[in-house]
């Protein structure tokens, strides 16, 4: 690979931008011949193991240091990467740098500009196709002459960017697999229809063979969907048909991105094919339909809940992700301050009473609850659970599906439920009198019981339980306290950065601000791992209060749901607003994301 096998050329750049020392240039030099071997005995065995999948297996200098494992000079803990030296080749070269973030990149123009076998072989990835200029990624900078023969082939102005070899290796097999998938799939479901004078159709029907293929195509391209959604960590999969087209999105950190369009043929078997994994009645397309899919992820067990809807167009399914590792954490890491995580495990280890849970959807109340359960859950509690639908089994909660047409309600069910001997009974949510009567019920019989319900903020779910007919006096002698919760997106810690800003900007805005003068806070430039947003994963904020004597005497005495919010912001109540800032201040999140997620809280 021209330049990246040059030894000497690499070695003294890589010195030279301060990416290793003289000791570590040293050891390169006396273990490559010894790491070339253990390398190709590697790759030999993957070639085995990859029988039929067109690979690029050549060996380059930049392989055998990346192996090496070296750390960077004065920065303990950060090692070489295949990233660092590129972009150091790139910058010698006086050639742009490319991060391949798929999201970005439009599945069309990867596999439909260059043949697939000819785009392997170079390990080249065209990108962006805009006033006649195609723009490819490229790992060999010295190869001319196959940029000339695209221009030529193509008839567009080529520009190259350095890319890494894995990263274009990577997004090559992702690509060209998925769109493999549905062009044989495309290909096998268009069928041309001959219409004769409307008394009836010309109907070519597949053959055993061609239905096998087809299926397993379809299959394919489903695969690939659910591994490249775990991949980029997706909390949703939308699949939505248009007039021409359907489109795939993924939730990501809470914003949905567009990365597929599929041909409008295939976009029913692609339902179908989820609907039968979903075990959900395939036939049935006019009507809702819920189901759920378990799948492995790399020996780590993940589950899907999907939904159906028709639409416009046909049939929208959204894929619900549900990874035990974000929906079962501990307690402690989800977002508490110490304030909130101590009054927090304060009810957890309470004998009895209702603890409430409240925020629209999405809010992370979910999270909250499983990882609530789980801690306090051994062999001698009795966890029982009332769920619509079960968001993720676990074997150590007795877990109940609501089921409406089977008379199977919230309220039904907890008519039945102290029957089961219960120690902590988890509703799903508070709908109606009904459900509320009977959670107050159990709670009053000496039961921990855990519910949510949507409300804009802690306080008002008293007014909700009000509303919806329980006496003043249950709700004082049951209820623990109630929480509200956001999630808010976290600075990205690769590209963080500090700023200075006004604190009266900051009150302007409408935030708590209490300092004077300029403040220095934390933000994200933008960077490849967080995809140029500057945010990367979430956190939670919270506002809890807890039933106290006075609050008890407010409800009791019909006070209004501003003065009993004053009660107990005086007895500590940090209010959603309050603990976002805190989390500013911390360098956790930034006053824009604050206010777009407690707006008008």
């Amino acid at each position: 690979m021209g330049c990246l096998n040059d030894e000497g050329y690499l070695l003294d750049l890589l010195l030279q931008n301060r990416l290793i020392n003289a000791e570590q240039r040293t050891l390169v030099e006396n273990r490559k011949a010894q790491q070339r071997q253990l390398l190709l005995r590697q790759h030999s065995a993957r070639r085995k193991s990859d029988t039929g999948r067109e690979r690029d297996d050549s060996l380059s200098f930049v392989d055998i240091i990346v192996s090496l494992n070296l750390e960077l000079p004065g920065k303990k803990g950060q090692a070489l990467t295949e990233e660092l030296i590129f972009r150091a080749v790139a910058k010698d070269l006086g050639l742009p740098f490319k991060k391949l973030d798929p999201l970005e990149l439009d599945l069309k123009t990867v596999t439909k500009t260059i043949p697939r076998t000819f785009a392997f072989r170079h390990l080249l990835l065209p990108f962006s196709i805009a006033n006649g200029v195609l723009e490819v990624a490229i790992c060999n900078p010295d190869n001319k002459t196959v940029l000339a023969e695209i221009e030529r082939a193509n008839q567009l102005t080529v520009k190259p960017y350095l890319a890494t070899k894995s990263d274009i290796r990577k997004t090559l097999a992702e690509f060209f697999g998925f769109q493999s998938s549905i062009t044989a799939a495309e290909t096998h479901l268009a069928r041309p229809l001959v219409d004769l004078g409307n008394l009836e159709q010309y109907v070519r029907i597949s053959s055993t063979e061609e239905a096998a293929s087809s299926d397993q195509h379809v299959t394919s391209a489903v695969d690939h969907m659910f591994n490249y959604a775990f991949e980029q960590r997706a909390s949703d999969i939308h699949i939505e048909p248009k007039r021409e087209q359907a489109q795939v999105r993924l939730r990501i950190d809470g914003v949905l991105h567009t990365i597929y369009k599929l041909p409008k043929v295939v976009h029913a078997a692609v339902i179908s094919r989820i609907k039968s994994l979903a075990r959900m009645d395939i036939a049935e397309k006019r009507r809702p339909q819920d189901g759920r899919i378990k799948v492995d992820r790399g020996g780590q067990e993940a589950e899907i809940r999907v939904s159906t809807v028709p639409v416009a167009f046909g049939e929208k399914a959204v894929l619900r992700i549900l990874d035990p590792d974000i929906l079962f954490q501990d307690v402690e890491n989800i977002g508490f301050s110490a304030r909130d995580l101590e009054v927090y495990q304060s009810f957890m280890s309470a004998p009895h009473g209702i603890f409430l849970v409240t925020g629209p959807t999405g809010s992370g109340k979910s999270t909250t609850l499983y990882s609530t359960l789980k801690q306090i859950a051994t062999p001698e509690k009795n966890v029982v659970t009332v769920e619509d639908p079960v968001e993720m089994v676990h074997e150590e909660f007795n877990q109940i599906p609501v089921q409406p047409l089977l008379d199977v309600t919230f309220s039904t069910i907890l008519r039945n439920i102290l029957r089961q001997d219960p120690d902590i009974i988890m509703i799903g949510e508070i709908r109606d009198l009904d459900t509320a009567v009977n959670a107050v019920q159990a709670a009053l019989t000496g039961h921990l019981v855990f519910s949510t319900l949507h409300t804009n903020d802690a306080v008002a779910s008293i007014s909700r339980l009000l509303d919806l007919g329980v006496q003043p006096f249950m709700i004082g002698s049951t209820l623990l306290g109630a929480m509200a919760q956001r999630l808010v997106r976290k600075i990205c810690p690769h590209c963080s950065e500090s700023y200075r800003v006004s604190t009266d900007e900051l009150r302007g805005f409408g935030l708590p601000v209490t300092e004077e003068g300029e403040i220095e806070l934390r933000r994200g430039k933008g960077c490849p791992q967080c995809r140029a947003t500057g945010y990367l994963g979430r956190s939670g904020i919270f506002e809890i209060f807890v039933m106290s004597d006075k609050i008890r005497k407010q409800i009791s005495g019909g006070n209004s749901e501003t003065e009993i919010r004053q009660t107990a912001m005086e007895e500590g109540m940090t209010t959603l607003k309050a603990d976002a800032w805190c989390k500013v201040k911390s360098g956790i999140t930034t006053p824009e994301e604050a206010l777009r997620v407690t707006g008008g809280d």
